[in-house]
């Protein structure tokens, strides 16, 4: 063989080895800093659990797309009665569960009629009060009726707890999850590592990745060393701490910082005394210095906020002057309460960054208007039974990344143990009304009772640093729900 000829058959089998490796990279490791305590999202409130299975493993009747937009999903249409009180949903045909059981119309209804029942689990039960009927027509079609009419409807019915289950498996969803999505359940190694495959009888278009292992990795100093080796190709949230800056000039990765819709906030028990005090919660509120909180918990990334609201809404009201900074007033309403020499209390933290150096900041501010705080660091299951389930606590740091659910404040049993006659009115009559600009002004005069109460500490907007592999597309740059979408996830030359 002439040598330019070898070297040409050299190159082209160098090109088309090179070709085959990049063809076969259908695989992605993500890193994730908690890991859920099941798997299924319909009995769940850890963000965890939509994380991983949303949109990938369960599918809706809707779902949220990257934009916060309400799209088609199991439903590939509907139509909705003239007093809005009836939705009609036109259902995908020759649908199945990973089980390979058949999706049909007696799946919605066996779902919603089990999230809205008496013994629910769901976690936000709420989001199906409205819901009076569920009728199952025919195989493909689906008429709900609403006791009243419900601007957000359709957004509900795209949340993770509204996901369709079959009830052939709804049992064992927490630790075999079986939806209808483009991925199937494949492994969970506890403590380590959950891993998806792609669904080779996938009713939709079907999904690039062929596998995809949502790996734990609860910190910046194992999270970052993971990244730059490419034992992990991508971090959607990634805690990174000091190392932003030198990897945003590494061009290897691509880093993209958005939002979300978590509101951390510093939890209140408001029934607990002292802190039933308006007074008290007030002080607490002018103790608080967001800035050196946003700065010292994430990164000086997140945005301050003074209701429960995420700036990203078109409804927000900026009220992060309604208690400034003012340790001399913080100090005079503790007076008026009763409380000149302070007092101590306990505040538990779950395992995140943002909650634990978020904490360290709060207890230091508190302490400087005589509130003593002991730090409890918890696990985020004994978060989840101990404040959230329990209310067995004073104080606590979360974020609460549920899309727009400022309604959480009207529950009676809810963990913040709030109650207010005039914010649940504007609840429910937000509830009942679909008008946008209507619902904007009624969204403000909620966010406004919050504040004015000092329900909770309104910290700041959790921010979004996803950090991936530059060859990888297709990941949110916003989170306007909790998800990790795949669906259009690839691997690009």
């Amino acid at each position: 063989m002439k040598p330019w000829k070898t070297f040409a058959a050299a190159a082209t089998l160098t090109a088309l080895s090179a070709s085959a490796a990049f063809a076969a990279r259908a695989d992605l490791v993500l890193g994730m800093p908690l890991e859920p305590p099941h798997l299924d999202p319909t009995a769940g409130a850890a963000a965890a659990i939509d994380e991983i299975l949303y949109a990938n493993v369960f599918e809706g009747l809707t779902r949220i797309g990257p934009s916060g937009e309400v799209l088609p999903a199991l439903a590939e249409s509907w139509t909705v009665s003239d007093d809005g009180k009836t939705y009609t949903f036109k259902l995908h045909g020759n649908v199945k569960f990973h089980d390979g059981s058949t999706f049909d119309a007696e799946d919605v209804k066996f779902t919603l009629d089990r999230a809205r029942a008496a013994d629910s689990t769901n976690a936000q039960k709420g989001l199906f009060a409205a819901i009076d009927a569920v009728e199952a027509v025919d195989p493909t079609t689906v008429k709900v009726a609403l006791k009243n009419p419900q601007g957000s409807f359709l957004y509900n019915m795209g949340w993770g707890d509204a996901v369709i289950v079959a009830p052939e498996s709804a049992a064992t969803n927490k630790e075999k999850p079986v939806g209808t999505g483009p991925f199937r359940f494949d492994n969970w190694a506890k403590g380590s590592a959950i891993t998806l495959v792609k669904n080779p009888d996938y009713w939709g278009e079907p999904a690039s990745l062929d596998r995809a292992e949502f790996r734990i990795v609860p910190d910046a100093a194992a999270a970052i060393p993971a990244l730059l080796s490419g034992d992990v190709q991508a971090f959607p949230n990634m805690n990174v701490g000091d190392a932003l800056p030198q990897i945003q000039s590494d061009p290897r990765f691509k880093v993209v910082i958005g939002a979300t819709e978590g509101e951390t906030v510093l939890s209140t028990n408001n029934k607990k005394p002292p802190f039933d005090q308006l007074k008290v919660r007030q002080a607490i509120a002018h103790a608080i210095d967001r800035k050196a909180i946003i700065d010292g918990a994430s990164s000086g990334l997140g945005t301050p906020i003074g209701s429960h609201f995420s700036p990203a809404n078109k409804a927000y009201v900026d009220l992060t002057g309604t208690y400034p900074h003012d340790i001399a007033k913080a100090k005079a309403l503790l007076k008026e309460a009763g409380l000149e020499n302070g007092f101590s209390a306990t505040l538990k933290l779950p395992p995140v960054a943002y909650a634990r150096d978020g904490g360290q900041i709060v207890a230091s501010q508190l302490r400087e208007v005589g509130i003593n705080l002991e730090i409890i660091p918890v696990e985020w299951a004994d978060w989840l039974s101990q404040v959230f389930t329990e209310k067995n606590y004073d104080l606590s740091i979360v974020s609460h990344t549920e899309p727009n659910d400022i309604d959480i404040y009207a529950r009676k049993d809810y963990y913040f143990n709030y109650d207010n006659p005039a914010f649940d009115k504007v609840i429910e009559e937000l509830n009942l009304t679909s008008d946008d600009a209507k619902r904007s002004e009624l969204y403000g005069q909620a966010q406004k009772i919050l504040a004015d109460d000092a329900v909770n500490g309104f910290l700041f907007e959790l921010p979004k640093i996803g950090i991936w592999d530059a060859k990888v597309e297709g990941l949110w740059e916003n989170s306007p729900i909790q998800a990790n979408d795949l669906t259009k996830v690839k691997w690009v030359d």
